[in-house]
């Protein structure tokens, strides 16, 4: 499919330019609205739940798509500030037609995005995003006004989805003499994660839980681990569990302030369902750490990789029948507790396998050492195709060459920023840091 608006993860950009602009985002919802109508003929009237992180452009496009969702004839159930995951939960539990949710995640509080959930609370297909494309180039043509959808709001959503992660934690086990560090990003999930916690018993320390619109993500977060690391030192925690501005990427730092990334805690996991079962497989993406993979193999277990993002990591893990895979970036998936991944839940698994153990996150993870790996960002303009630039191929042939089995070498377009992304692993940190940044060189000249 070629994507005009869609990227890996919805539309996002910008806002005040395209596509993230009031008036795009309005056709946006009559567009989906048409789709989802056309789909529900049968079945009667649309209903689509719409969530939001704490950008104050939140505002605005939540007005501009309940616009576009009623001119459609598409009923609009409003839920105010929720982590992604969550919209994905509530909009399966309440039986709704599809969830939406108005977030840019890790970006910065200027860039803002719409993405989708169907009604099963998975990412719609591409089918579906394809036909939403199609019918954004027709004009808005209001519905007649006794079939204009109407608005209300779900006021106990947050209650709902609180309880919905707590169940997701096994009953015999309790969280009571840990001290954690909880750190929303000032995010989507500021009134929720720390709840959670606190209600399974642990001591909860709350940063990045005072959003005000404009410092979503800003130094705090999994995407800024410093924050924490220090948090938890301060406060003499036990654990640190860091989210981003959605709330569905997840880091954890442990009592000395070393940060687990996705790959990591991970491996956390496979043990722990090892321990009490089989484990088919296991997938990751074209990022993951070789390590991993490794140990995947040394376990008994599976492994296969996705293209990255975590809707492709889904795509696989229901090819294959599987149930667990993720990213080193945080996005982890427990599709026997979730459709989608869930920073809250993912830290859930985490402690409830620690519970289980008896150990630290250092002591549960002592047995994979990671790959040095090095990311280098080079920002590029809208469409660029690195495959064209000869002197950047010729490079990472040259790299590849010099790194023989030793390594490998990943570029790839960001899907939600005009970046290309160089990724070397090698043996060494410093093979890996020269390598990347020799092939960024070439495509930023």
């Amino acid at each position: 499919m070629t994507r005009k608006y869609f990227g890996t993860d919805g539309v996002r950009g910008r806002v005040g330019t395209l596509p993230i602009t009031p008036d795009l985002v309005m056709k946006l919802g009559y567009a989906a609205g048409k789709v989802l109508a056309q789909a529900e003929s049968s079945s009667g009237k649309p209903v689509v739940l719409i969530g939001k992180d704490t950008r104050i452009s939140g505002y605005m496009l939540e007005a501009a798509l309940e616009a576009g969702f009623a001119a459609a004839g598409v009923d609009v159930t409003l839920a105010g500030p929720m982590p992604t995951p969550a919209i994905a939960y509530l909009t399966r539990a309440l039986r709704l037609s599809a969830g939406v949710v108005i977030s840019a995640s890790h970006n910065p509080y200027d860039d803002n995005g719409i993405k989708f959930f169907s009604a099963s609370g998975n990412k719609l297909p591409d089918a579906v995003e394809s036909a939403i494309e199609a019918a954004l180039e027709a004009p808005i043509e209001c519905v007649p006004s006794e079939k204009l959808g109407k608005a209300k709001r779900l006021f106990d959503a947050q209650g709902r989805y609180i309880e919905f992660c707590k169940s997701t934690f096994p009953n015999e086990l309790d969280l009571r003499g840990l001290k954690i560090v909880v750190d929303c990003a000032h995010g989507a999930a500021y009134h929720i994660a720390p709840d959670v916690f606190h209600e399974l018993g642990a001591e909860v320390i709350s940063i990045g839980n005072q959003p005000n619109g404009l410092n979503i993500n800003d130094g705090v977060g999994a995407t800024a681990p410093a924050a924490i690391s220090a948090a938890v030192l301060e406060h003499k925690a036990d654990l640190g569990i860091a989210l981003d501005g959605d709330a569905d990427r997840l880091l954890m730092v442990d009592s000395t302030g070393r940060a687990y990334n996705g790959d990591e805690l991970l491996y956390v996991m496979i043990k722990d369902r090892l321990s009490t079962g089989p484990v088919q497989g296991v997938v990751g993406t074209l990022m993951t750490n070789m390590a991993l993979e490794v140990a995947c193999k040394q376990l008994g277990v599976g492994f296969a990789r996705a293209k990255v993002g975590d809707r492709y990591v889904l795509e696989v893990l229901q090819e294959r029948g599987w149930l667990i895979g993720g990213e080193g970036s945080g996005h982890l998936l427990f599709l026997d507790k979730h459709t989608t991944g869930d920073g809250i839940v993912s830290a859930l698994q985490v402690l409830s396998a620690l519970k289980r153990s008896g150990q630290t996150l250092a002591q549960a993870t002592a047995d994979l050492v990671l790959f040095p790996q090095s990311l280098v960002n080079v920002k590029v303009t809208p469409g660029f195709e690195w495959q064209k630039n000869g002197a950047a191929v010729a490079e990472k042939e040259i790299v590849e060459s010099e790194l023989g089995d030793n390594g490998r070498v990943l570029i790839r377009a960001s899907g939600t920023e005009p970046l290309i992304r160089v990724m070397v692993e090698a043996r060494s940190a410093d093979t890996a840091n020269a390598m990347a940044r020799r092939i960024a060189d070439k495509l930023a000249a």
